[in-house]
């Protein structure tokens, strides 16, 4: 009778276009659903290709296994570890896929693997961003900038971590270097705009949000920003006609709604505020909004531009 094979693991057997294999996790650092839905995410990286499903080991026989599906070091005898590329990718499906911890467990991999390249350390800053971590997102974009000062996602990464700590003074340096080697870039010209915007410079801004739009017509990041610009300048009447043919299009979005609802109330039109919010919340969501922009309207211009264009200052929707 053949010995008992230990329980509770799960073999994945994963053909990269570098043959890397990544084998079977033990429950101790992963449960099987955890790692079906790891292997759920992987499914849409269109590199990766795999020819066997997940499948539960039901005896001894020697199946080529990693204990450790990421391991750079190879101890287990299971074949080659994955390669910097094989890991760049699965951390990119893990975070398109919200498991964040994994997502940095691997790009944290890469970067030992490939420490001299920066676009593990700008990986791992951008997760640390999505969960909040802003200040550790800080140093893995310095990191980043280290080894590579020009850059560019390590200088937009990291001006826009400056940005939501409120310090536009700190974020216009990387910003102004990644704007001056990319003028064209819309992304530079979104967050230069910010940073003008922070520091009460609204037509400055303005003129960034529409340089921006020479190059990406329709982004709703840029058109946002621009309408609340206008607004902060009290220029209403213009931010609601660059917002509204857009968010009351059929393809306009909650955000861009919502957004024209923020103008009308920062205006004090609570009416059509009211009218436009109720396309997407319900009342007492409306009625917690429209609170919000009468706070909104008794706060001096410095303080009403950092609640508008900080991350996390605007209202729950």
């Amino acid at each position: 009778m053949p010995a008992e094979c230990p329980r509770g693991r799960l073999v994945a057997v994963l053909d990269t276009e570098d043959d890397a294999r990544l084998g079977d996790r033990d429950t101790g650092t992963a449960s099987r659903a955890s790692v079906r839905r790891g292997i759920a995410r992987l499914l849409t990286v269109s590199s990766l290709v795999f020819p066997l499903a997940a499948m539960a080991l039901g005896g001894c026989e020697p199946f080529p296994v990693h204990y450790d599906p990421l391991s750079v070091n190879g101890r287990d005898g299971g074949g080659a570890p994955p390669s910097y590329d094989a890991l760049m990718r699965v951390g990119t499906a893990a975070r398109a896929g919200g498991d964040m911890a994994n997502a940095l467990s691997v790009f944290r991999r890469a970067a030992e693997i490939k420490p001299a390249a920066p676009a593990a350390f700008v990986a791992i800053g951008d997760t640390l961003m999505d969960i909040g971590s802003v200040n550790e997102a800080i140093l893995a974009y310095n990191s980043a900038l280290a080894r590579n000062s020009d850059d560019l996602a390590a200088q937009l990464g990291l001006g826009r971590a400056y940005l939501e700590t409120g310090r536009p003074e700190l974020a216009l340096v990387p910003l102004s270097k990644a704007l001056a080697q990319n003028p064209n870039d819309p992304r530079a010209l979104l967050l230069i705009g910010v940073t003008k915007d922070l520091a009460g410079q609204h037509l400055a801004a303005q003129a960034a949000y529409r340089q921006g739009l020479k190059y990406a017509p329709t982004d709703a990041a840029l058109t946002i920003n621009l309408a609340l610009s206008l607004a902060l300048s009290a220029n209403y009447p213009a931010a609601i006609a660059q917002l509204q043919p857009v968010a009351l299009a059929p393809a306009g979005s909650a955000r861009e709604r919502q957004s024209l609802a923020l103008v009308y109330g920062l205006e004090g039109n609570d009416i059509e505020a009211a009218r436009i919010g109720r396309i997407d919340l319900d009342q007492a969501s409306v009625e917690h909004n429209l609170t919000y922009y009468r706070i909104l309207r008794a706060l001096p211009p410095d303080a009403l531009s950092r609640a508008i264009l900080t991350a996390g200052a605007r209202p729950p929707t």
